[in-house]
């Protein structure tokens, strides 16, 4: 009897769901061209100190940091003017969550590396499109476009999601691709808020039921 050849479960997956050659070959080129990036990034001092810095960056934009932070931020903060902005930012959180693990489920792309963050669950196994450029940019746009900040918030804001887009590249946790999607993604989600923006009054029923209290203009008689 003829030995079973033992295949590389990775090579076993990619041939069961059996990737058109172009979009091989485009993901081939993804993965040299963000190699050749990263390495000749890394030549100037000021992309390896921002190395260093990577991992502060990533926390930064974490998805449970920011839903757990910007929960409580509406549970403590009590301020008639902000309930359109938690309430909407907060939806458009929810939704960039769900986006992008529907996407990384169905196109299930492996990361350049592994991924020895701790506090990584569930579909951050998989690459595309990238969760921390998404949200990143979707936060940043939300802030500048949808519900503006003060103009002099937005440089540190914009410094902050470049960074965070190229903490991820050197962090070797996404290919060019990868981030290039996300960045799309994040505007694409951006848009969808836009379109189904929570008013005043709604979001103050919404800030009512999530803290449990009482809001003048969320009440409603029955």
């Amino acid at each position: 009897m003829k030995q079973q050849e033992s295949v590389d479960p990775k090579t076993r997956m990619e041939e069961e769901r059996n990737i058109p050659p172009a979009l091989k070959q485009l993901l081939a080129w993804d993965v040299k061209v963000t190699k050749n990036f990263v390495s000749f990034m890394l030549n100037f001092v000021p992309f390896r100190s921002l190395r260093t810095h990577c991992k502060i960056l990533e926390y930064s934009c974490h998805g449970i940091a920011w839903l757990a932070g910007w929960l409580a931020l509406c549970w403590m903060v009590d301020k008639k003017e902000w309930y359109q902005m938690q309430v909407n930012l907060f939806i458009g959180l929810l939704t960039d969550i769900v986006m992008v693990a529907v996407i990384k489920a169905a196109t299930r792309r492996r990361r350049p590396a592994v991924n020895d963050d701790p506090f990584c669950i569930g579909p951050d196994k998989f690459s595309f499109p990238s969760g921390h450029v998404s949200r990143g940019v979707f936060i940043v746009t939300f802030l500048t476009c949808l519900d503006p900040v003060t103009f002099f918030l937005w440089p540190p804001l914009m410094a902050w999601a470049v960074s965070l887009c190229l903490s991820r590249l050197l962090l070797y946790r996404h290919h060019i691709l990868d981030v290039i999607g996300g960045i799309f993604l994040g505007l694409f989600n951006a848009f969808l808020i836009s379109l189904f923006w929570m008013d005043q009054e709604s979001s103050a029923w919404i800030i009512s039921y999530m803290t449990d209290e009482k809001i003048s203009g969320a009440e409603y008689g029955v």
